[in-house]
């Protein structure tokens, strides 16, 4: 008993932290276009400093907002993809791969002991075959919709959301990290 606990101890210590936050690109575009928008407005106006001059008295004309779509991206560092053996909950790579058996063999030949990726490296969380991974390792929604049938507009959170989740759990920093990420702008 007291082996079992001093190892799930040592397996959470074990874990790196996540990494920083890193912004959604298409966020940050879109607040500095608004804040531009915005500051074109004041000057227009002839609006000073907190909101005084040439426009006091005048209503202020409301504009619409351009509604501006989040782009998904991956959040570097969490890795939750590189769990191949997931359990359960997931669907079995005999039921991916169905229609070829090349890829599940390879598919297959990466998963290590531990369930992860023969080519995951824990301490970094980084993949020692990034730039030649096989085709099912990319997680882009063409992808996605062909070997799971999710839609591209659903790709863009919950199957992420999902692992992350199974992964490292619904408290995790990662899925913290992930979400903050994927946001949609206010």
């Amino acid at each position: 008993m007291m082996l079992a606990a001093g190892g799930a101890i040592a397996a959470a210590v074990a874990r790196p932290p996540p990494p920083p936050l890193v912004r959604c690109g298409a966020r940050k575009e879109a607040e500095s276009a608004e804040f531009k928008m915005e500051a074109e407005g004041d000057m227009r106006r002839g609006m000073l400093g907190f909101g005084l001059g040439g426009a006091a008295g005048k209503k202020k004309k409301k504009r619409k907002k351009e509604k501006v779509e989040v782009v998904w991206q991956c959040a570097r560092g969490c890795g939750a993809c590189c769990k191949l053996d997931k359990g359960p909950a997931f669907p079995a790579p005999e039921e991916i791969f169905a229609d070829d058996p090349s890829h599940l063999q390879l598919y297959k030949s990466l998963i290590g002991p531990d369930g992860w990726c023969v080519h995951y490296h824990h301490p970094t969380r980084t993949c020692s075959i990034y730039p030649d991974r096989p085709f099912f390792c990319r997680v882009e929604p063409a992808v996605f919709r062909k070997l799971y049938g999710i839609d591209e507009r659903r790709f863009n959170r919950e199957a992420c959301r999902d692992t992350i989740k199974a992964v490292y759990g619904s408290g995790s920093e990662e899925l913290k990290n992930f979400d903050r990420l994927t946001r949609n702008p206010k």
